[in-house]
């Protein structure tokens, strides 16, 4: 799990980062997690953005799209909620879970810094 601790760290690392998790989106389970806050149970939370990822597979699935989840937003009054799927074959049902402050962050900056980190990531 050491390439799960640097993707983490790295996502961590990223302007106005908040925390990081890695979720396996078919039980819910966190299998990693970095940073949070005292306000914030970062496990609950990307427990919680699994029922968010289902949903929207079994949409694209009911309308028959050839086309897959690059990543997905949430914005909150003051943060951002990134969810990116793993693309790669060793990462299928596991999605990197980036909590960012939007005073702090640029949002594409993070979109492009999570895809980096999700590319590099070899589990």
């Amino acid at each position: 799990m050491g390439n799960l601790d640097i993707a983490l760290k790295n996502a961590m690392n990223i302007d106005g980062a908040i925390g990081a998790a890695l979720v396996d989106y078919t039980s819910g389970m966190t299998l990693g997690v970095a940073g949070g806050t005292g306000e914030i149970d970062l496990t609950v939370a990307a427990a919680g953005n699994t029922d968010v990822v289902r949903a929207k597979l079994r949409t694209i699935e009911m309308l028959k799209l050839d086309d897959e989840i690059e990543d997905i937003l949430i914005t909150l009054g003051s943060q951002y909620h990134l969810i990116r799927p793993l693309s790669n074959r060793t990462g299928k049902g596991l999605f990197l879970y980036l909590m960012v402050s939007k005073s702090r962050a640029n949002l594409a900056m993070a979109r492009h810094q999570l895809r980096t980190i999700e590319e590099s990531l070899e589990l």
